[in-house]
């Protein structure tokens, strides 16, 4: 496998261990001793120190400045230090550098990327409500014989029996036990719903079986729209519920999902959930509240906890909030406290009457939450932070694809070139457009479009609240798949027009090519960084002058007159011995053109890639991140990627033919 890319919002969810083996996938010469890892990640603590401290813009003292020549310390550093340490306009450049060094030789991994909240600006506040509600006889009857019965089960598994006490009914009463008749949570969703007619609510329970009876009772009974999402649907199910709940004035006012149904999924046009019951574990909890709590989120979130008196759920809400302050804020350190404390967790769970010493836990549970969040904020955490967030670079690609999302021209280029491959266009409203294949396409199955069609978007907003609609960029391939499909075809390659011009003699020719420079190589060289297809566009008289940098095509394709096609081929035919005199005068000066082009794509190739490689072999010998491997795989790409440049070639794409008249 040349490339692959492990991403997750819970890298520790099954804990460390778990995370440290995602790592020894991607590199195992790298990530081989666990014990290693551990120790590495309590070592992080100096290195970030001194990294806020050169990010932080103040003088460093001395004392600082021998502690940076201490950590790179195989290279004179002292004029990076002095320029870092000085008033003078390469303070901060200086200082960036230096963070580069220390992150090189110090820093977590290479391959090893993760954003915290801490660093992302704009997300919206968690506001919990719980609420508390009596147990049922009928669950307290059948909680009371299942302990009787189950004497014999762990304490685990009696634990997670406790926390669905609906469950446990079920097994006396049968799975058509009418639990919800009584059971106080579905009174106070229904209530809750029918007050909040005008909100989103999204309800998320352990089970697609709770999600689909409470369908059935909310419709039954309030007549409530409410869509259901599990795991037992197919894709395009699952896709049209989350579309009907996405619908503003139509759509579902609730969805009902089950844990694993709404794993990935984003719904962050809602902002009130209900969790009928709660997860496990905290990584579950954190994977609910994320389908709310996420970019695009333009509310405050409503999370509302609805649970049972003297069961698990009790027990759970208070370790969750009071313990680990894990719905109002995201918890780093969750896992490490569940797995530190799961015993006796575990048999307060199982056991929710036994509250002797539950306070103690939780208090202690806090404090060592504390504990754990501050370190990991100074430590690892905070390196990762900086390591990831891309820094200045990364800000500028931010402001570009802003840029292009307000850049109207893809709608006008994206909808004219729809209607030269033969798609029609629906205009569904909200700024979203229907796309389907009509029986005059230039070909009979475009990539990408289905037979049904598909709806698309311009709006990224748009598109962070509706799955079903894809964002349309430059990249999509829609888009891309058109342009190969044109480029590679005949349309457009030739054409010919008029140009009413009296400055000129009638008849005058002109001939304007468009030259692509391009090289041919794997799509793992990224030729594009050096040389992406290059046009080249040449206007040559009769004589050959060229009079491209004269004539801006803009201006100049404004001027012109399409000619049809009997006209056309009357013009071709008379002046056909001009126009390959013409052309043989191109291909005499497109060379030069090309050249310079190709030489400034290699010549930054080689710098780039030999700067890379000469960077990292002076590494090796203090960053054991660096490998013997990787050192060789980018000089291999760089020789492959400068002998693809010494072959890339031109060619002739385009030619418009122009005739001078004055009529």
């Amino acid at each position: 496998m040349p490339g692959v890319l492990l991403l997750t919002a819970t890298p520790e969810q099954l804990g460390m261990e778990s995370h440290f083996a995602r790592l020894r996938l991607l590199d195992p010469n790298r990530f081989h001793d666990f014990a290693q890892f551990v120790e590495e990640q309590k070592n992080y603590r100096p290195v970030a120190d001194a990294v806020a401290m050169l990010l932080a813009g103040n003088k460093l003292s001395n004392d600082e400045l021998n502690m940076l020549g201490e950590m790179i310390g195989e290279q004179d550093i002292e004029p990076l230090l002095q320029a870092a340490n000085s008033d003078s306009e390469d303070a901060q450049s200086a200082r960036q550098e230096l963070v580069s060094m220390l992150m090189d030789r110090h820093g977590t991994s290479r391959v090893l990327f993760r954003n915290t909240r801490n660093g992302v600006k704009g997300f919206p506040k968690r506001e919990l409500h719980t609420i508390k509600l009596p147990l049922p006889t009928q669950y307290q009857t059948a909680i009371k014989v299942s302990g009787i019965m189950g004497a014999r089960k762990s304490a685990e598994d009696r634990a997670r029996d406790m926390l669905y006490p609906e469950r446990i009914y079920q097994e006396f009463e049968g799975d058509n036990a009418t639990w919800w008749n009584f059971d106080p949570r579905v009174e106070w969703l229904m209530g809750y719903l029918t007050s909040h007619r005008s909100q989103k609510v999204l309800v998320i329970c352990a089970k697609a079986a709770t999600a689909l009876q409470l369908e059935q009772v909310l419709r039954e009974r309030e007549g409530i729209r409410a869509a259901v999402f599990h795991e037992g649907m197919s894709i395009i199910e699952r896709d049209r519920a989350a579309a009907w709940f996405a619908e503003e004035d139509t759509g579902a006012q609730v969805l009902l999902c089950s844990e694993i149904g709404s794993e990935g999924r984003n719904f962050q046009f809602a902002s009130h959930m209900v969790m009928f019951d709660l997860p496990f574990n905290p990584d579950l909890l954190e994977q609910r509240i994320g389908r709310l709590d996420r970019i695009g989120q333009a509310h405050d979130i409503q999370i509302h906890v609805p649970y049972l008196e003297k069961t698990a759920q009790s027990v759970l809400v208070r370790w969750y909030h009071e313990g680990l302050d894990a719905f109002e804020h995201t918890c780093p350190t969750g896992r490490t406290i569940y797995d530190s404390v799961y015993n006796d967790l575990i048999n307060y769970l199982a056991s929710p009457d036994e509250t002797e010493g539950f306070d103690d836990l939780i208090k202690n549970c806090r404090e060592q939450h504390e504990a754990l969040k501050a370190q990991l904020e100074q430590g690892r955490d905070r390196l990762l932070e900086i390591h990831s967030n891309g820094g200045e670079k990364a800000q500028a690609l931010a402001e570009s694809i802003e840029e292009q999302d307000d850049d109207t021209n893809l709608i006008a280029f994206a909808m004219n070139l729809f209607d030269i491959i033969g798609i029609n266009q629906d205009d569904r409203g909200d700024n979203m457009i229907v796309l389907t294949p009509s029986d005059h396409m230039l070909v009979p199955d475009f990539p990408g479009l289905s037979e049904d069609g598909i709806t698309i978007t311009f709006d990224r907003e748009v598109a962070l609240a509706r799955e079903d609609a894809q964002f349309i960029t430059w990249e999509h391939p829609l888009i891309r798949n058109g342009l190969d499909l044109i480029l590679s075809g005949d349309t457009g390659s030739s054409t010919i027009s008029l140009l009413k011009n009296k400055a000129l003699p009638v008849g005058t020719l002109l001939v304007e090519l468009i030259y692509v420079v391009e090289a041919q190589a794997p799509k793992q060289l990224q030729l594009n960084r050096f040389l992406p297809p290059t046009p080249v566009r040449m206007l040559l008289d009769k004589n050959g002058n060229n009079l491209a940098a004269q004539v801006e095509f803009e201006t100049f394709n404004r001027q012109l007159n399409a000619v049809n096609r009997h006209t056309g081929s009357k013009l071709v035919n008379a002046v056909q011995q001009d126009v390959h005199a013409i052309l043989q005068l191109g291909e005499a000066q497109i060379e030069k053109s090309a050249r310079a082009l190709i030489d400034a794509a290699r010549n930054e190739a080689d710098e780039k890639l030999s700067a890379e490689l000469s960077r990292l072999e002076a590494l090796r010998a203090v960053n054991p991140n660096i490998r013997d491997d990787e050192l060789t795989a980018i000089e291999s790409n760089r020789q492959q990627v400068l002998e693809s440049l010494d072959q890339a070639g031109w060619r002739l794409d385009a030619l418009r033919l122009i005739v001078v008249t004055h009529q």
